[in-house]
């Protein structure tokens, strides 16, 4: 469990589950299993290849695998392996994308290297007249009283504003998060750019 072949079987199902392909990843999830592998660390490995590798191409993939480390909770081996192939075909058979994954990483990396930029004082909560007067919430446009709940504000520090961390991918469910974000990314364009549109 601890030396170079515990780490080449999960290596292997974690790239057979990157590159779709469901047989080699039931074939390494298996040999995981027949090696007395810990069952709750491979479901922990599944768990964070939905978030990493499927992310919101399928936000259900996040779900499946912590139902399937619940199933294995509560029925044991080895009828509870069964939910961990399930997950696994699930995995290999969902659309990628590594686009949440990156934007993380990009925001963390900022975050190391500037990490004290201030909060924008219209999104600071003014909960005493003094902040009220130095200037806490002026100006903050509450979003559900605009049309489609969205406004172009900026949310950012002012040092990091126009930054952008995610970019989604055309695939899956993804593509309706990029069609989203492209639609606020380009009004929020306009607002800079003076258009009232």
């Amino acid at each position: 469990k601890s030396g170079e072949e515990h780490f080449n079987l999960i290596s292997a199902l974690h790239k057979s589950l990157r590159n779709s392909d469901v047989d080699a990843s039931l074939y390494w999830l298996a040999r995981m299993l027949a090696s007395g592998e810990d069952p709750l660390y491979i479901a922990r490995r599944l768990v964070r290849f939905a978030s990493e590798d499927v992310g919101l191409a399928d936000p259900q993939a996040l779900a499946v695998t912590l139902h399937a480390k619940e199933a294995f909770d509560f029925l044991g081996s080895p009828e509870g392996e069964l939910a961990l192939a399930e997950a696994a075909v699930y995995l290999a058979a969902a659309p990628k994308s590594n686009r949440v994954y990156t934007a993380f990483g990009a925001a963390m990396k900022d975050v190391a290297e500037r990490p004290h930029e201030p909060v924008p004082l219209q999104i600071r909560n003014a909960v005493t007249a003094l902040m009220k007067d130095i200037g806490y919430a002026r100006g903050y446009q509450y979003a559900h009283d605009f049309k489609d709940a969205y406004t172009p504000q900026d949310y950012l520090p002012e040092g990091l504003q126009g930054r952008v961390f995610y970019h989604p991918s055309d695939r899956g469910y993804e593509k309706t998060v990029k069609d989203r974000l492209d639609r606020w990314r380009q009004l929020r364009r306009k607002a800079d750019d003076g258009d009232p549109r």
